[in-house]
Formats: C-alpha cells, sequence, structure tokens
C-alpha cells in the first residue's frame, strides 16, 4: 500500500449507499486499481461516513478514477449525500502490519531456539492445531514443551516465502531448514539435513495469538530423514 483516499460524506441512506459499492465492484471487475476498500460511521454522527480505499500508487489510484463506472457511481453516491464528500489524498509514509510482524516474531524466535516468544506473544489460552502430531496443545506450556522437542532434536529456521493478514488472521507461509541432532519421535539421530515447506495460520485477539493452525507434511520428514517409505 502507497496511497490511500479518504472519502467524506454525509448520508442517512447507508444501505443505498453500499449497494452502490456493490454495483461498482461488479461494473469494475477486472479493470479497478483498488487494492481495499472499508466502509466507516461515525459513532457520534451516525450521517458521517468515511470511506477508506487503498491503492498501490497515486497513479493508479487515478487510473482508477479514470474508468467511466467510477465516475457514474460518484455521481449517484454524490445524490445520496447531503452536500458533496469530500476528499482527501495522502502518500502512506508508513504502514505498520503489527499482527504479520507478531507472526514473523515466533517464527523467527524459534529459528533461534527462544522460546520466550511463546511467552510474550502468546495468549494464556492458547490452543494449537498441528496437523502433523495426535490432538490440539492446549496452553503456553504445553506449547513450550511441543517446540522444545523440536529444538532439542533440530537446529532449524524458518524462511518466510509469503505472508497474508486477513482479519483478526495471519498466514505464513514457509520453508523449513533444519539439521537432525538427536533422536526425533522415536526416529534415531540421523544427523541429515530436511527441507521441508508448510503454513501457519495465527488467530489475534487483543494482540495476542489464541489459536494457531500448522499444515505440513510429517510423513515426507520421515522419507527425507530416511526413516519411513520412499527414502
Amino acid at each position: 500500500m502507497a496511497f490511500v483516499q479518504i472519502i467524506d460524506c454525509k448520508t442517512d441512506r447507508l444501505d443505498d449507499l453500499n449497494r452502490l459499492m456493490d454495483a461498482w465492484v461488479e461494473a469494475t471487475e477486472g479493470r479497478r486499481t483498488a487494492a481495499h476498500a472499508v466502509v466507516g460511521t461515525d459513532r457520534a454522527d451516525t450521517k458521517h461516513v468515511v470511506e477508506i480505499v487503498e491503492f498501490p500508487s497515486y497513479e493508479e489510484a487515478m487510473r482508477n478514477s479514470g474508468l467511466p463506472e467510477t465516475d457514474r457511481i460518484f455521481r449517484e453516491m454524490v445524490a445520496l449525500c447531503d452536500a458533496p464528500p469530500t476528499f482527501t489524498d495522502l502518500d502512506v509514509v508508513r504502514d505498520s502490519r503489527f499482527d504479520k510482524a507478531t507472526a514473523s516474531r515466533v517464527l523467527d524466535g524459534l529459528s533461534h531456539g527462544d522460546l520466550g516468544v511463546i511467552d510474550a506473544c502468546m495468549a494464556a489460552g492458547y490452543r494449537d492445531h498441528d496437523y502433523g502430531s495426535e490432538g490440539d496443545t492446549v496452553g503456553i506450556p504445553a506449547f513450550r514443551e511441543r517446540c522444545g522437542g523440536y529444538l532439542a532434536a533440530f537446529d532449524f529456521d524458518f524462511v518466510t516465502e509469503s505472508q497474508i493478514a486477513e482479519g483478526g488472521e495471519v498466514a505464513t507461509r514457509w520453508t523449513w531448514h533444519a539439521t537432525q541432532k538427536a533422536d526425533f519421535m522415536g526416529v534415531p539421530n540421523t544427523g541429515r539435513s530436511v527441507v521441508g515447506h508448510g503454513t501457519t495460520t495465527f488467530r489475534f485477539e487483543d494482540g495476542k495469538i489464541c489459536e494457531g493452525w500448522w499444515q505440513w507434511d510429517v510423513l515426507d520428514l520421515m522419507r527425507r530423514l530416511g526413516v519411513a517409505p520412499g527414502a
């Protein structure tokens, strides 16, 4: 995100305004350059409506404004408002995605053997769903113990390939580079170096991670360690 446009208007016809937005989204499919739009009402004045639209750049915002559908919808929007909407154009100078940073902090901390990130970033009742393990892990002490088992058996690091935040969740696609240094889940130490791929999705509440889902192929790990069929 590099450019944000804020549109202020006064109207008591919010439902009609939302229908206009839906019509514009449908009419501009494949051609609009807006990346994200949020519409909110002022708690102190419910007729005060603010729309925040994100664009990759100012130039892309101007291209979006030049679409004939944008001009038509804007004229219909003006008709719904008590007065002409006002526009504020903002060049973004800082974009802090705090939940994404926290998700990265956990993976980076584990890569460096720092179990303290669990206490710092997880909620007390954290619930962990690891599809490579049997059953869920609930609570910080239990999750620390599970992570400690991996740290005792491997020297490893996570490399983030991509990260997406939506609502209160952050999904991180990662590559895992590891070298076995001790027995693991009944597997004697092989000393092998392995590479794995997976995705971790964390759900946040009040800035803390309260739930996590780890999707990866544990059988493929065993194959790479040479202890499962197909090794």
